[in-house]
């Protein structure tokens, strides 16, 4: 019996999929069934419930998912410890992102990453922030970047930076001229929101609830491009992410203002599977993420 006999088991039983776990593993969904059948054969047991309504482990698959969850840690542990005596950074980072961080706050800490550590494959998946979550709890992906990450106990999080928001619009719209505006200009605005489900479009509704503020959303979209794009044509106003629109300011097609009033601001986090044994790499990158850390922080 192998290790990776196992991990294909544990990945199996956590993503009921035996596409996924075929996906996590690099192999064929034919080579996931037949570990599974030689897991079967070796400790005579039944370890899976097949039935095409809904996927279940028996007792005994159970009790094996249990034990084979510490077997792999300890040997990840293992591992990364001799690989951090030896001062050895490699291997693949598997990454699930937002498409705003991943579009524009991710870019330059990759490239700093590579070139410090060129020998780390860093894999990176963009993706609504409910399958970000989905991806890290089915191991997937070893991380996930979110904004306004969700408090879980089976949810390791670090707390990355606050991106300020701010309010853009037309360069022609009479709002442009202004450096700063209160947040009760957006009242009665043509608003283009998020859609109800985006962490963002939540985080606005509180805020603009806290300070009595009504506005008229006319157009709704899951993502901050599209956002962008529709009030370029002064389809509205909107409120996104500073960090989002650095590109558009510079090209004056979007007029960026400080919201003078409010304190507003979006949460950006690394989130992964509590219990996970972050290799060496996996721990670089969170630190580079975060702050700007490792060998060239000063550059």
């Amino acid at each position: 019996m192998q290790i990776e006999s196992l991990k294909v088991f544990c990945d199996l039983a956590e993503t009921e999929s035996f596409t996924k776990a075929a996906q996590i593993n690099g192999v064929t969904q034919s080579a996931v069934s037949q570990q599974i059948s030689s897991l079967e054969r070796q400790f005579k047991s039944l370890l899976i419930e097949r039935s095409k309504k809904k996927f279940r482990l028996t007792r005994e698959g159970q009790v094996l998912y249990d034990f084979s969850k510490q077997i792999i840690q300890t040997y990840d542990g293992l591992h990364h410890k001799l690989q951090e005596i030896k001062d050895i950074i490699s291997g693949t980072i598997r990454v699930a992102t937002i498409y705003s961080i991943g579009l524009h706050d991710l870019p330059p800490y990759i490239k700093r990453f590579l070139k410090d550590y060129p020998t780390v494959h860093v894999h990176v998946e963009y993706r609504r922030s409910n399958q970000v979550y989905e991806d890290v709890f089915s191991n997937i992906v070893d991380l996930g970047l979110v904004a306004y990450p969700n408090k879980d106990a089976k949810l390791e999080i670090v707390p990355l930076r606050k991106d300020p928001l701010v309010l853009i619009c037309h360069p022609q719209h009479p709002l442009a001229k202004q450096k700063g505006v209160k947040l009760k200009v957006v009242a009665g605005q043509k608003f283009i929101g998020f859609e109800p489900d985006i962490p963002t479009r939540k985080a606005l509704d509180r805020i603009l609830k806290d300070y009595g503020v009504e506005v008229k959303t006319v157009m709704e979209f899951d993502n901050i491009e599209t956002v962008k794009r529709a009030v370029e044509i002064d389809a509205g106003i909107s409120i996104v992410p500073q960090g989002t629109i650095t590109q558009e300011v510079a090209k004056q097609t979007l007029v960026a203002l400080t919201i003078e009033d409010a304190d507003c601001f979006r949460t950006l986090a690394a989130i992964y599977k509590k219990g996970k044994v972050l290799s060496p790499a996996m721990k670089q990158f969170i630190n580079i993420v975060k702050d700007g850390g490792g060998k060239s922080a000063a550059a």
